[in-house]
């Protein structure tokens, strides 16, 4: 059994959309962000960066219990734990690794900056929107092209890769791209988003987080004021 410790963002479905697809049994336990949860000491000592998602996995290495944090490595301890999703072709899996430092390196981190900036800061500045708009572009961009030489982000097999990315670009209205100029990358996310276990993966806490849109001026403080700051 896994015990998961989420929130419904994209890097929290990354790992909820793998745990479905392999079947693995897990527990969901709820981490508000919003609320503060990520600093509280039981969360830090199995996410000492204080990050959503984390787990513990009750019969890890030596059927002893693992902790760990950080979703690429949980993606790839997953993998590694099933025999799914990794290719054992050398070729192919040093290409998995190339597009999930992509996502963990560019993907997940601009694209977190436009989400910031085109929405949540509480100054609209010009500079930073365009900068992290046209960087969310040139992105899908970069995907885009690479789509149009293989069936799946990495290689012809579906990998954690597809599931590492999938989640950063369901809601390109956000990050102040038009969709409709990447239309191979909107194929694969059709693709994607269309799998059973997808679906039920994004759907995890998905209605907590439709109970809160938005943020209140206190959830906003704890994001992105001097709470997450602190000396712990």
């Amino acid at each position: 059994m896994i015990d998961l410790y989420t929130w419904p963002t994209p890097n929290g479905h990354k790992v909820h959309i793998m745990l479905e697809e392999t079947g693995l049994a897990y527990r969901v336990h709820a981490i508000d962000i919003g609320a503060g949860d990520q600093f509280k000491p039981d969360f830090l000592a199995i996410s000492p960066n204080n990050k959503i998602p984390a787990m513990v996995d009750q019969e890890g290495p030596g059927g002893k219990p693992f902790a760990l944090a950080e979703s690429g490595a949980m993606l790839f301890y997953l993998a590694s734990k099933t025999g799914r999703f990794l290719p054992k072709d050398l070729k192919k899996r040093w290409q998995v690794m190339q597009w999930m430092m992509t996502q963990m390196g560019h993907v997940g981190p601009m694209l977190g900056q436009a989400h910031h900036f085109l929405q949540y800061a509480p100054e609209k500045i010009e500079y930073a929107m365009n900068r992290y708009r046209n960087e969310a572009s040139r992105l899908y961009g970069v995907i885009e092209a690479q789509l149009k030489k293989s069936e799946w982000l990495a290689c012809d097999e579906y990998t954690i890769a597809d599931m590492a990315t999938f989640p950063w670009l369901r809601a390109p209205e956000r990050q102040g791209v038009d969709i409709e100029k990447f239309p191979t990358l909107k194929k694969w996310r059709e693709r994607i988003a269309a799998r059973p276990a997808v679906k039920r993966g994004v759907e995890v806490l998905a209605e907590r987080r439709r109970q809160t849109p938005g943020f209140t001026k206190e959830q906003a403080e704890v994001l992105f004021g001097a709470t997450q700051y602190a000396k712990r």
